[in-house]
């Protein structure tokens, strides 16, 4: 076997400091949007509290603290837009179901009483 041929010396990988992890979101202009516009059950509130907190913490440079406000801050952000859209959704449902079948009941309700009320001159006689 012949090894003569050069082999390449690869220095190793120098070590230095982790990569910075991205500093957390703080959803600030969805907890604003969800306080002024949809503001369910006060949750977009909630959410405007803990998005400032976010952004406080991450300014004053406590990392963990600020992912955490900010985890919080974007779930309240969620539950308050799915309310504030799906009950006008479920509502709006509920309402057109309820014309929907309170027009079946009108119309069989009419044929009832003109039924009734147009019945033949036999029973008279």
């Amino acid at each position: 076997m012949d090894t003569s041929y050069p082999r390449e010396e690869r220095p190793p990988p120098k070590r230095g400091p982790p990569p910075a992890a991205p500093a957390p979101r703080d959803h600030l202009v969805w907890a604003i949007f969800n306080t002024l516009y949809m503001n369910f059950c006060c949750l977009g509130f909630v959410a405007l509290a803990f998005a400032v907190k976010a952004r406080d913490r991450k300014v004053s440079g406590d990392v963990e603290a600020a992912r955490h406000f900010s985890s919080k801050a974007r779930c309240y952000n969620a539950l308050a837009t799915a309310g504030s859209v799906v009950l006008p959704l479920l509502l709006g449902a509920l309402i057109v179901t309820g014309v929907i079948h309170l027009s079946k009941l009108a119309q069989e309700s009419a044929g009832f009483f003109t039924y009734q009320f147009s019945g033949s001159d036999d029973e008279d006689q």
